[in-house]
């Protein structure tokens, strides 16, 4: 958005209807990139110190605050949970609305066999450089080792996608394999918003685009909305072209949140 205002003002000018009525308010946010910053092991990824504890007073305040990530919910609700937070993993194939169970859309859940062969094949056949995530009801193919291995990772992930039906999404610095449907992260921000009167959400990456169209919808239909975007060496620039306001790596998004 193209303004003379500085990043700090433009935040307060962007919040203050948030600020305003907090209960009909929903805040949103990506996780990895945005929350947490990236690291070579998935696994060890940990949100920034005093953002779970940031979360969980918004969510005493505002009418819905959540994290809605390409992570499995159960590594979410391990890291997030207990807080009151809204949940949804996978981009949006798992949910775990407030502290509850975790939901698996029964759809998704029709393809964890298949899921699981093409990660032992993964598991098995890929070159040292190339990293295997298990996620549940997706998987992921990592180059982030090896950077140079990214045409090989794209072409087994292709290959693997055209046999099984799993569909094969870009994402950064790796590829993923997911089951089939329209589900992704802008599906479960309109779900999530339910009706409220001003809605934002914080992405880094270009699985967060589909979030960004979701708050372009709620605008033309009235809603107020906040677009914010978390800059990084491998942010997508349409990500960063959309964005109300851009911010510097997950420390810039922290004090969107604590501006909150």
């Amino acid at each position: 958005m193209g303004s003379s205002l500085s990043v700090t003002e433009l935040i307060t000018q962007l919040f203050a209807p948030f600020r305003a009525d907090p209960i009909g308010s929903a805040v949103f946010t990506d996780f990895d990139g945005t929350l947490a910053p990236i690291v070579d092991d998935p696994a060890s990824a940990r949100p920034l110190p005093g953002a779970v504890d940031v979360l969980a007073a918004l969510a005493g305040r505002y009418g819905r605050v959540g994290v809605i990530s390409g992570r499995p919910a159960a590594f979410l609700r391990t890291h997030l949970g207990g807080r009151g937070l809204f949940l949804s993993g996978l981009y949006g194939l798992e949910l775990a609305p407030g502290d509850g169970e975790i939901h698996t859309l029964p759809a998704a859940e029709a393809w964890r066999e298949v899921v699981d062969e093409v990660a032992a094949r993964a598991e098995a056949a890929l070159a040292p450089g190339l990293s295997v995530e298990r996620k549940g009801l997706s998987v992921t193919v990592h180059y982030r080792g090896d950077p140079a291995r990214a045409e090989a990772a794209a072409a087994w992930a292709e290959n693997e996608g055209a046999a099984t039906g799993l569909v094969v999404h870009p994402a950064r610095m790796s590829y993923e394999l997911r089951p089939p449907g329209e589900r992704d992260k802008g599906a479960v921000l309109l779900e999530a918003v339910e009706g409220r009167r001003q809605a934002c959400f914080l992405g880094d990456d270009r699985g967060d685009l589909p979030a960004f169209d979701a708050l372009d919808r709620l605008a033309a239909a009235g809603t107020t909305v906040a677009k914010v975007g978390v800059a990084s060496p491998e942010a997508p620039d349409e990500l960063l072209a959309r964005a109300d306001v851009v911010v510097d790596g997950p420390e810039g998004a922290l004090r969107v949140l604590r501006a909150l």
